[in-house]
């Protein structure tokens, strides 16, 4: 939880930008203020002593910045216990407190790029009147999500680790932070002050979080929230030996008291630090420019869920230490820092009910209907919970309120119930009941196999729901890639509300249909006034025109744009018409390794299970649901209707082509001018080789193009050749003995360094 200011100070007499107070505040504005002040206050205790978040951080940051917002309007409501007059939270009673040497600060929070501007040209302006008329440079790094941890050494060795608390006073844990193994009980080297006090954050790794989380669903347990309170909680654990448990770490940012330590930058003190055992973030670097470090955001902000941590912003930072100290504080914040806020990824809203959906496959799916709320910059109001089994391990209840997260394109998460306010809501909170019957067909409901968690609706050839979700599948990128068909014309096809009998009752006869064949298809929609939902709907054609006595019904451009690429996707390669046949577990990857081991449908068909398993990125699983797939009579008819519609099955061999790659494991990644990511997979295996999709040591070669990430880094890390487009086209061409050792050197490695610890794509 950030303690939020905007661009501006705390009150209006030490902002030079403040709004002109009013003369006297209204009744309502000071019941609001007072009102603000306990929630704040209220939300404050309950996110940093009870690690207990009851609003989200964007909801806090709101309430935080409106009462900053009636301070500088109204200065003579600011007591000197105003929440933005003080640090974090206040001390546990649970821990013995402890007064550190030197306060800790909060970070003024900016939420968009112009206000980030602003303080930047503010900054450099304050910086000039200094008498410096040097540009200053930005020590610019990662906002790690976790619990802010001040480390004291004496002579080189822990003696006291303690919360932030208040600033003043923390809470002394020394005893857990000893747990963590990468935080040194003493320094190495020479060179430290006889007494220092270091500050950094204790964090969970995103990859360590998940398994943790997964372990604790395995054991019947409700998983952490986040790792943010995980970490929080885990320092506040009684027992050490609990503590030692959690996969704790901790990257240090800075200093505090220190006794005849004298560096002339940030950075430099980084290097110190680094240099005597401490873990220093690799995530830094000091930047010249504002361009340079928007370019910084930008490019985390991309790459932020590949990274080793939770992170929820940038922390620009004057390098120069001179200056640091020229600049001061506030009563809270240092004037020389700032903390870019990326938008929200994680809020809390209602969950008003949890219902059911039925796949392609037949799996029965929890999901959960919410209030909805906007979150990573879009509006969310439903959002997975996988299984029952699932359910019943967040403990989530319809009717509470819930934590939110949606990681950029990840599809939204409900990660758990604020358990805080269970009891508050109206109407009461009742448990999730998990249906027997498919809510789509009334077939009863049942596992797949003995020990399977997931239920499924047995009845795949007559399931409206299960034909749907397949029909839209088909036409996904992976599959047919026919852009025309999206989640609406799919519905269309299969579940209209007119006709009864709708123009699919079955994915066989796709390639059959025929324009008139959907004049008569109507789909109920939501009326709309000037754009807005009105709550009424009404019946409308999907596939063709209204018509009127002047101009009759006809096609859409997008029902002649459907048809028009049902046609192209009859040539489609066989890989693509076998990830279309929705065969439980066969996506992409095995479907071009089946397509490449045997290069015709009917030869996939009557191989035999121990063939398929062996081919390479089968196995098994596959090649069991292979089998009990071509055993379905009505499957086949599906392959029989396409293969006479003019479906492909079967790929064209090009016996020209070399096999220069048996043998071998490509890894692609980046973007590459000339291939694109299917076509550049297609020029390996064509070639005898094996496109894989991540870095070890059996790979044989990398090929790394713009934006290459983490890949690359490992490639690197594990001294595998890194090849650029021309290298690689050196390699198709020619195989290994032509192709140079390594182009790592090229201009797609430049970010390496600073990236070389996030996490295996």
């Amino acid at each position: 939880m950030s303690t939020a200011t905007g661009p501006a100070e705390a009150t209006a007499a030490n902002n030079e930008n403040a709004t002109e107070p009013e003369a006297v505040p209204s009744g309502s504005v000071r019941e609001e203020y007072e009102k603000l002040v306990d929630l704040v206050r209220k939300y404050r205790f309950a996110y940093y002593q009870e690690d207990e978040p009851l609003v989200s951080d964007a909801e806090f940051d709101a309430l935080f910045l409106r009462l900053e917002e009636i301070e500088a309007l109204h200065p003579e409501l600011v007591a000197n216990d105003s929440p933005t007059q003080e640090v974090g939270g206040e001390v546990s009673a649970a821990f013995a407190a402890v007064e550190h040497l030197q306060r800790m600060y909060s970070l003024e929070d900016v939420f968009s790029l112009e206000e980030l501007e602003a303080w930047i040209t503010k900054a450099e302006a304050s910086i000039v009147k200094l008498g410096d008329t040097a540009r200053p440079a930005w020590l610019t790094e990662l906002k790690i999500d976790g619990l802010a941890v001040n480390l004291l050494y004496r002579d080189g060795k822990l003696v006291r680790a303690a919360t932030r608390g208040d600033g003043t006073t923390g809470e002394d844990i020394t005893h857990n932070v000893l747990t963590i193994k990468e935080i040194p009980q003493e320094l190495t080297g020479a060179g430290f002050p006889p007494e220092m006090e270091v500050r950094g954050e204790v964090f969970i790794p995103s990859k360590a979080f998940a398994e943790f989380n997964e372990a604790l669903i395995e054991a019947g347990k409700a998983p952490l929230a986040n790792p943010r309170n995980a970490a929080a909680g885990s320092l506040r654990q009684k027992d050490p030996a609990e503590t030692a448990k959690r996969p704790l770490r901790m990257f240090v940012h800075g200093l505090g008291a220190r006794d005849g330590l004298e560096t002339a930058t940030q950075s430099e003190t980084y290097a110190l630090l680094a240099k005597w055992g401490l873990p220093v973030s690799p995530y830094f670097e000091v930047l010249g420019s504002l361009q340079e470090v928007l370019e910084f955001i930008k490019r985390y902000g991309d790459k932020r869920h590949s990274l080793m941590h939770e992170i929820d912003g940038i922390v620009v930072k004057v390098d120069d230490l001179a200056t640091q100290r020229a600049l001061g504080y506030t009563t809270r914040v240092p004037r020389w820092a700032v903390a870019y806020k990326y938008p929200p990824e994680e809020v809390h809203t209602k969950l008003l009910d949890i219902a059911v959906n039925v796949g392609r496959t037949g799996r029965v799916t929890p999901y959960g209907v919410m209030e909805p709320v906007k979150v990573a910059g879009s509006t969310v109001g439903m959002a997975t919970l996988h299984n029952q089994d699932v359910v019943k391990a967040k403990g989530v209840k319809i009717g509470d309120i819930v934590v939110l997260r949606k990681a950029g394109d990840v599809i939204p998460e409900i990660v758990g119930p604020v358990l805080a306010l269970r009891d508050q809501q109206d109407p009461p909170v009742r448990d999730f009941v998990m249906p027997t019957e498919c809510p789509s067909c009334g077939t009863p409901l049942a596992p797949g196999k003995e020990g399977d968690v997931d239920i499924r609706c047995p009845n795949a050839r007559s399931c409206p729901a299960q034909l749907r979700e397949r029909v839209f599948h088909l036409a996904g990128r992976g599959g047919f890639d026919i852009e025309a068909l999206g989640w609406e014309a799919a519905i269309a096809l299969t579940q209209p509300a007119e006709p009864e009998i709708p123009p699919l009752v079955s994915e066989a006869a796709l390639f059959d249909l025929k324009p008139e064949d959907l004049a008569g298809v109507r789909i109920r929609r939501e009326k709309r006034s000037k754009g807005v939902p009105t709550g009424e709907f009404e019946l409308v054609p999907y596939f063709f025109s209204k018509g009127t006595a002047k101009s009759p019904s006809k096609p859409t451009a997008t029902t002649e744009k459907l048809f028009k690429e049902l046609e192209k996707a009859k040539s489609q390669p066989l890989w693509r018409v076998l990830v279309a046949l929705s065969i439980r577990h066969v996506g992409p990857r095995a479907s071009r390794a089946l397509a490449t081991a045997f290069g015709s449908m009917d030869a996939i068909r009557n191989a035999s299970e121990e063939d398929l398993a062996h081919v390479d990125g089968v196995g098994p699983t596959i090649a069991a649901a292979l089998k009990e797939w071509f055993a379905e009579d009505w499957h086949l008819e599906i392959l029989d209707r396409w293969a006479a519609a003019g479906v492909r099955m079967e790929d064209e061999r090009d016996e020209s082509t070399p096999r220069t790659l048996e043998g071998l494991t490509i890894v692609v990644t980046g973007s590459l001018p000339d291939f694109s990511r299917d076509e550049a997979k297609e020029a390996i295996l064509t070639r005898g080789g094996k496109a894989a999709g991540s870095v070890s040591k059996n790979t044989s070669y990398v090929v790394a193009g713009e934006n290459a990430g983490t890949k690359l880094d490992k490639a690197e890390q594990l001294g595998i050749p890194v090849l650029d487009e021309d290298g690689f086209r050196e390699l198709l061409e020619n195989g290994p003995a032509a192709a140079p050792e390594s182009a790592a050197d090229t201009a797609t490695a430049d970010d390496a360094t600073s990236e070389s610890l996030e996490a295996t794509e």
